[in-house]
């Protein structure tokens, strides 16, 4: 095993203050691009089904656009 405690493990050989932010950093930045995609995929759908519900309307209607 590479560290011999709990201890060691999180002092990183005296580089945890340097270690554990960029793990911080790193994770915050997964959840950002995570949270953003679900957003965006959230968006797009309100957008296709915004577009399939006009799209049928102008069908229904003649398909005259003001």
């Amino acid at each position: 095993m590479a560290f011999d405690s709990l201890a060691a493990f999180l002092s990183m050989g005296g580089y945890a203050p340097y270690v554990w932010p960029a793990y911080g950093a790193t994770l915050l930045l997964l959840l950002g691009v995570v949270c953003h995609l679900s957003l965006e995929r959230r968006r797009l759908w309100r957008e296709l089904r915004r577009r399939a519900r006009r799209e049928r309307h102008q069908s229904r209607d003649g398909g005259t656009t003001p």
